[in-house]
């Protein structure tokens, strides 16, 4: 009998200490949610990639006039200077602003996890990619510059029928290259590995144009191709819908970078940072069809 009541004993506090653990460990679970929950929207979001710091994803190198001196952390340039205005409005400081290199824009667009919290470096935002990625709001639409040799008989063009007399390259997997294409229907444009490659066929004479996004083709024509000019500004193109950041597909944190570049874009920081960087200091030729 006193075996019985001693095991019985055993049992009932036995139950005692698992209910209090349950206990516990229900209430930590609380805790946990309810810490992640205040964290939210912060520098120590749980969502970022390395909570405490914005991780932002770029190329290498980096070009003006998007940055300066290739370098992001510098703030000048358009891009890097946006995504330091952007940093302070969600409450990182300047040195919480860590920028990712590591990959080709080709890796940066692709489907699949990021080491980034987004990305900047002049995605267009298109709905094939968005099948595969999440933009923020476009907070950029450039327009499109004709880059010519001064020999090149697109100089004098006034109408899209005028610019198909050249012979014209253009960089693959680009809109510039869709731009050609689709939109001026030019036949057997020159399709290039890179960039360079396209400019360096130009020097070479084995094409006469190219186009561009504006501030890139007065980059271009300053410093990468400065034989060339800017010969003309073209219309957009209806699919694409100008530059956006790009995150990994479904990635919650859009919601809260759109509030605070949407609340940049409307005090008008980054039409200052568009005069600033990116416009022409003389007018050009405008072919609207």
């Amino acid at each position: 009998m006193i075996r019985r009541t001693v095991v019985l004993a055993l049992v009932v506090l036995m139950a005692m200490v698992a209910a209090t653990s349950l206990s516990a460990a229900g209430s930590a679970e609380i805790l946990t949610e309810e810490d992640t929950s205040a964290r939210m929207r912060t520098t120590e979001d749980p969502r970022l990639v390395r909570p405490g710091v914005l991780t932002v994803g770029t190329g290498t190198p980096v070009y003006p006039p998007w940055m300066l001196h290739d370098d992001p952390y510098s703030g000048e340039g358009f891009e890097s200077a946006m995504i330091y205005a952007l940093a302070e409005e969600l409450g990182f400081s300047r040195d919480q602003v860590v920028w990712e290199r590591g990959l080709t824009f080709d890796q940066t667009i692709a489907p699949g996890p990021k080491p980034f919290d987004f990305a900047i470096r002049q995605i267009s935002v298109t709905a094939e990619r968005q099948q595969i990625v999440d933009f923020s709001v476009v907070y950029l639409q450039p327009d499109k510059a004709v880059i010519a040799l001064p020999t090149s008989d697109v100089v004098d063009a006034r109408s899209f029928a005028d610019l198909r007399r050249a012979r014209w390259g253009a960089t693959i997997g680009t809109t510039d290259l869709d731009y050609l294409e689709n939109i001026l229907e030019i036949r057997d444009v020159a399709v290039f590995d890179d960039v360079a490659g396209t400019f360096q066929a130009m020097q070479g004479g084995l094409i006469e144009a190219t186009v561009a996004a504006l501030p890139v083709a007065l980059f271009a024509t300053a410093v990468q191709v400065p034989d060339a000019e800017i010969v003309a500004i073209l219309p957009p193109d209806p699919k694409d819908t100008g530059h956006g950041l790009l995150f990994e597909k479904d990635n919650s944190l859009v919601e809260w970078i759109n509030e605070g570049l949407e609340a940049i874009i409307s005090r008008g920081v980054v039409d200052d940072l568009i005069t600033q960087y990116l416009l022409p200091d003389r007018d050009i030729a405008e072919i609207r069809r």
